[in-house]
Order: structure tokens, then sequence, then C-alpha cells
């Protein structure tokens, strides 16, 4: 699983805010899960998709195994797998499963429906 190196570059909301460098408007979110099982690889997919759709060049995606790395799951008191994390913007948010349903992730993280 591997995640998008994002680029500096200017971007201007479509709420006709000013421009920002995409470093204001990163979205941080951390994906805890359990080795490559079926669920964890849907998780990843789904925040890929989700993230690419909806945060396009504004997102980092940090994907923690806790089989490697199980004691990282105390700083984010992970009780479930797979759960993401948004770290930023700020308030933290967590959401677990396997993130398929698509409006269920986008109230959690508190992300806005792009409109047709």
């Amino acid at each position: 699983m591997k995640t998008t190196p994002s680029k500096k570059k200017l971007r201007r909301p479509s709420n006709g805010q000013p421009a920002q460098t995409e470093d204001a408007a990163r979205w941080n979110l951390r994906l805890y899960v359990a080795g490559q099982t079926p669920r964890s690889l849907t998780a990843f997919k789904n925040l890929k998709e989700i993230c690419e759709e909806y945060l396009k060049g504004q997102y980092h995606i940090e994907v923690i195994d806790l089989m490697e790395n199980p004691t990282l799951a105390r700083g984010d008191q992970i009780l479930a797998i797979p759960t993401l994390v948004r770290k930023l913007p700020q308030p933290i948010r967590k959401i677990i499963g396997d993130l398929s349903n698509t409006e269920r992730v986008l109230v959690g993280l508190d992300i806005q429906p792009r409109s047709n």
C-alpha cells in the first residue's frame, strides 16, 4: 500500500476563499491496519478513491500496519482495525471499518460533497 506524494502548488477552493498553498490545506490521514488482509486492502482502496475524488492534491495517507508496529496503536487509542484517523485538519476524527460507506466517511471526516 503506497501513498501519493503531493506537490506544492496553489489551489483555489471552490468556496471562493483565497488560494492557499497545499501545506495550509493538507489533510493528514492515518489508516491503521493489521497486515494485508482483504478488509485492510479494501479500506485502503476505498480511502484512496474518496481522497482522489474529494481531496485531490490535498491529502497525505499514512498506512500503519499494527502487525509490524503494534505499539503505535496506543498513541491514537486504536481499539479496532481498520481505523482511519484524521490528524489534520483539527479536530482529530476516527472512523472504524472498511470505509465502504462513502457518505458515512464524508460525514465522519467532515468533507463537503461536491454539488453537480
